[in-house]
């Protein structure tokens, strides 16, 4: 089998399409995130606790974690472009009808449905990313999908949820606001992406892979022997505390600035902004980095430094420039390290006709522990011993995670190598 970045690279085709999934992954983050730093005033309208923050997020993000590791593998049997785009659509309407709920029950089912819609678009704008990417800059690339992830998320959705809504009834109007530009974009997207360039690579396996049934075989195989790669496994256990440490700031850390620390709403606001802002960085950075140096060695300092930072932050009073600067350093670290385990380190340890599939996998199994359990135990834990319970689990996470990248990870190759013909066996691509 033939590299990857065998097939001639279009980089106006690159720039549009990376450019176009970015913010589709923007939107993903805008629409999953913007209910934390409103919890506050839904709260009290709704009449909701820490438990039911909880609830909700973990709702959402079990939903995410079913789908993802499906849809990975739906994206490579029917093209990434007819998953993407219905995906779109669904969940930025469902982001906008978050702002009819009336209770909590109201929020769980349209959160999840939402989850469903959200965790299928990930891994499949994850692989159309990598199609449309040179492996010299697969990486990178990658990165910048899931940055926005975390700026429109936590960077910009802050400050856009806690200022508009000054000049808006309720916080209701805010949601659909934000469904607006999703449903723009996918009808971008429906006219901009095209098929995998790895579609010569599938077709070049041999005549086992060849023909609809050959398919369907071998990526049931595949699905057993992916499942039992040793970088997709640590990569899905480095994803999953890394994504827990991440999650504590996603979901409580508004909570904790407004009620632990006592800041006002805008000064919140201005403060978590923080974490979009590091998250960029990180999410960039440290993928490009991985293109560079392999992404075992840049992960392990990365969480020896999470670990350290995090234990500053935890005795950190309400000074917001040295929090801001500290949230902006845990987003930078944890975020970038997040970013790694689901792009880079799982696509490059697959082939590329089982791409959509390893990030799915590991997207979704880490997503289900981190996002879906993690909030649900650290709610009831806040509501019972106090929202500043979130650093030490944070702290625990982000050891575990050392831990995986330590002990578990092969190292990879920063360009692809030539794919042996085994589909999975090989640890790097």
């Amino acid at each position: 089998m033939q590299p990857v970045s065998a097939a001639p690279a279009d980089r106006s085709h690159e720039f549009k399409a990376v450019g176009l999934l970015a913010l589709g992954c923007g939107m993903v983050g805008l629409d999953r995130f913007v209910i934390s730093p409103l919890f506050p005033v839904m709260a009290k309208d709704l009449g909701l606790t820490y438990s039911d923050l909880g609830l909700i997020s973990g709702v959402l993000s079990l939903a995410w974690g079913v789908a993802a590791s499906f849809g990975g593998g739906l994206a490579d049997r029917l093209g990434n472009r007819r998953v993407i785009v219905p995906a779109m659509v669904v969940f930025s309407l469902l982001a906008g009808t978050t702002g009819f709920a009336t209770g909590l029950i109201s929020l769980l089912l349209v959160r999840g449905v939402m989850g469903l819609a959200e965790g299928t678009y990930m891994p499949a704008a994850l692989s159309a990313a990598a199609d449309a990417s040179p492996a010299r800059r697969m990486g990178m690339n990658t990165g910048l999908l899931q940055m926005t992830l975390g700026l429109f998320g936590f960077g910009i959705g802050p400050v856009i949820a806690t200022q508009v809504l000054r000049f808006l009834p309720s916080w209701h109007a805010v949601f659909a606001i934000v469904a607006l530009p999703g449903l723009i974009l996918s009808v971008l997207l429906q006219f901009t992406l095209r098929g995998p360039r790895s579609a010569n690579l599938k077709a070049s396996q041999g005549p086992e892979t060849s023909g609809p049934g050959a398919v369907s075989t071998s990526r049931s195989v595949a699905w057993h022997r992916l499942l039992r790669q040793r970088n997709v496994l640590c990569a899905t256990w480095c994803a999953a505390w890394f994504g827990t440490a991440m999650v504590m700031f996603a979901a409580f850390l508004p909570s904790y600035l407004v009620d632990y620390l006592k800041l006002d709403m805008q000064s919140m606001g201005f403060v978590l902004s923080a974490v979009g802002l590091g998250s960029m960085m990180g999410m960039v950075g440290l993928s490009a980095l991985s293109d560079r140096f392999g992404c075992r060695r840049v992960l392990i300092l990365a969480a020896t430094l999470l670990l350290g930072t995090l234990t500053v932050l935890r005795q950190t009073d309400a000074d917001p420039a040295k929090l801001f600067g500290l949230i902006f350093l845990v987003a930078l670290l944890g975020a970038g390290s997040l970013g790694i385990s689901v792009g880079p380190l799982a696509l490059r340890s697959v082939p590329p006709a089982f791409a959509a599939t390893a990030a799915g996998l590991v997207m979704g199994f880490s997503e289900m522990i981190a996002g879906a359990g993690m909030p649900v135990v650290a709610g009831a834990a806040a509501q019972s011993q106090g929202i500043q319970v979130i650093f030490p689990i944070a702290i625990t996470a982000a050891f575990l995670a050392l831990l995986g990248c330590v002990f578990g990870i092969h190292e990879t190759r920063p360009v692809a190598p030539v794919v042996p013909a085994s589909p999975v066996d090989s640890n790097v691509r």
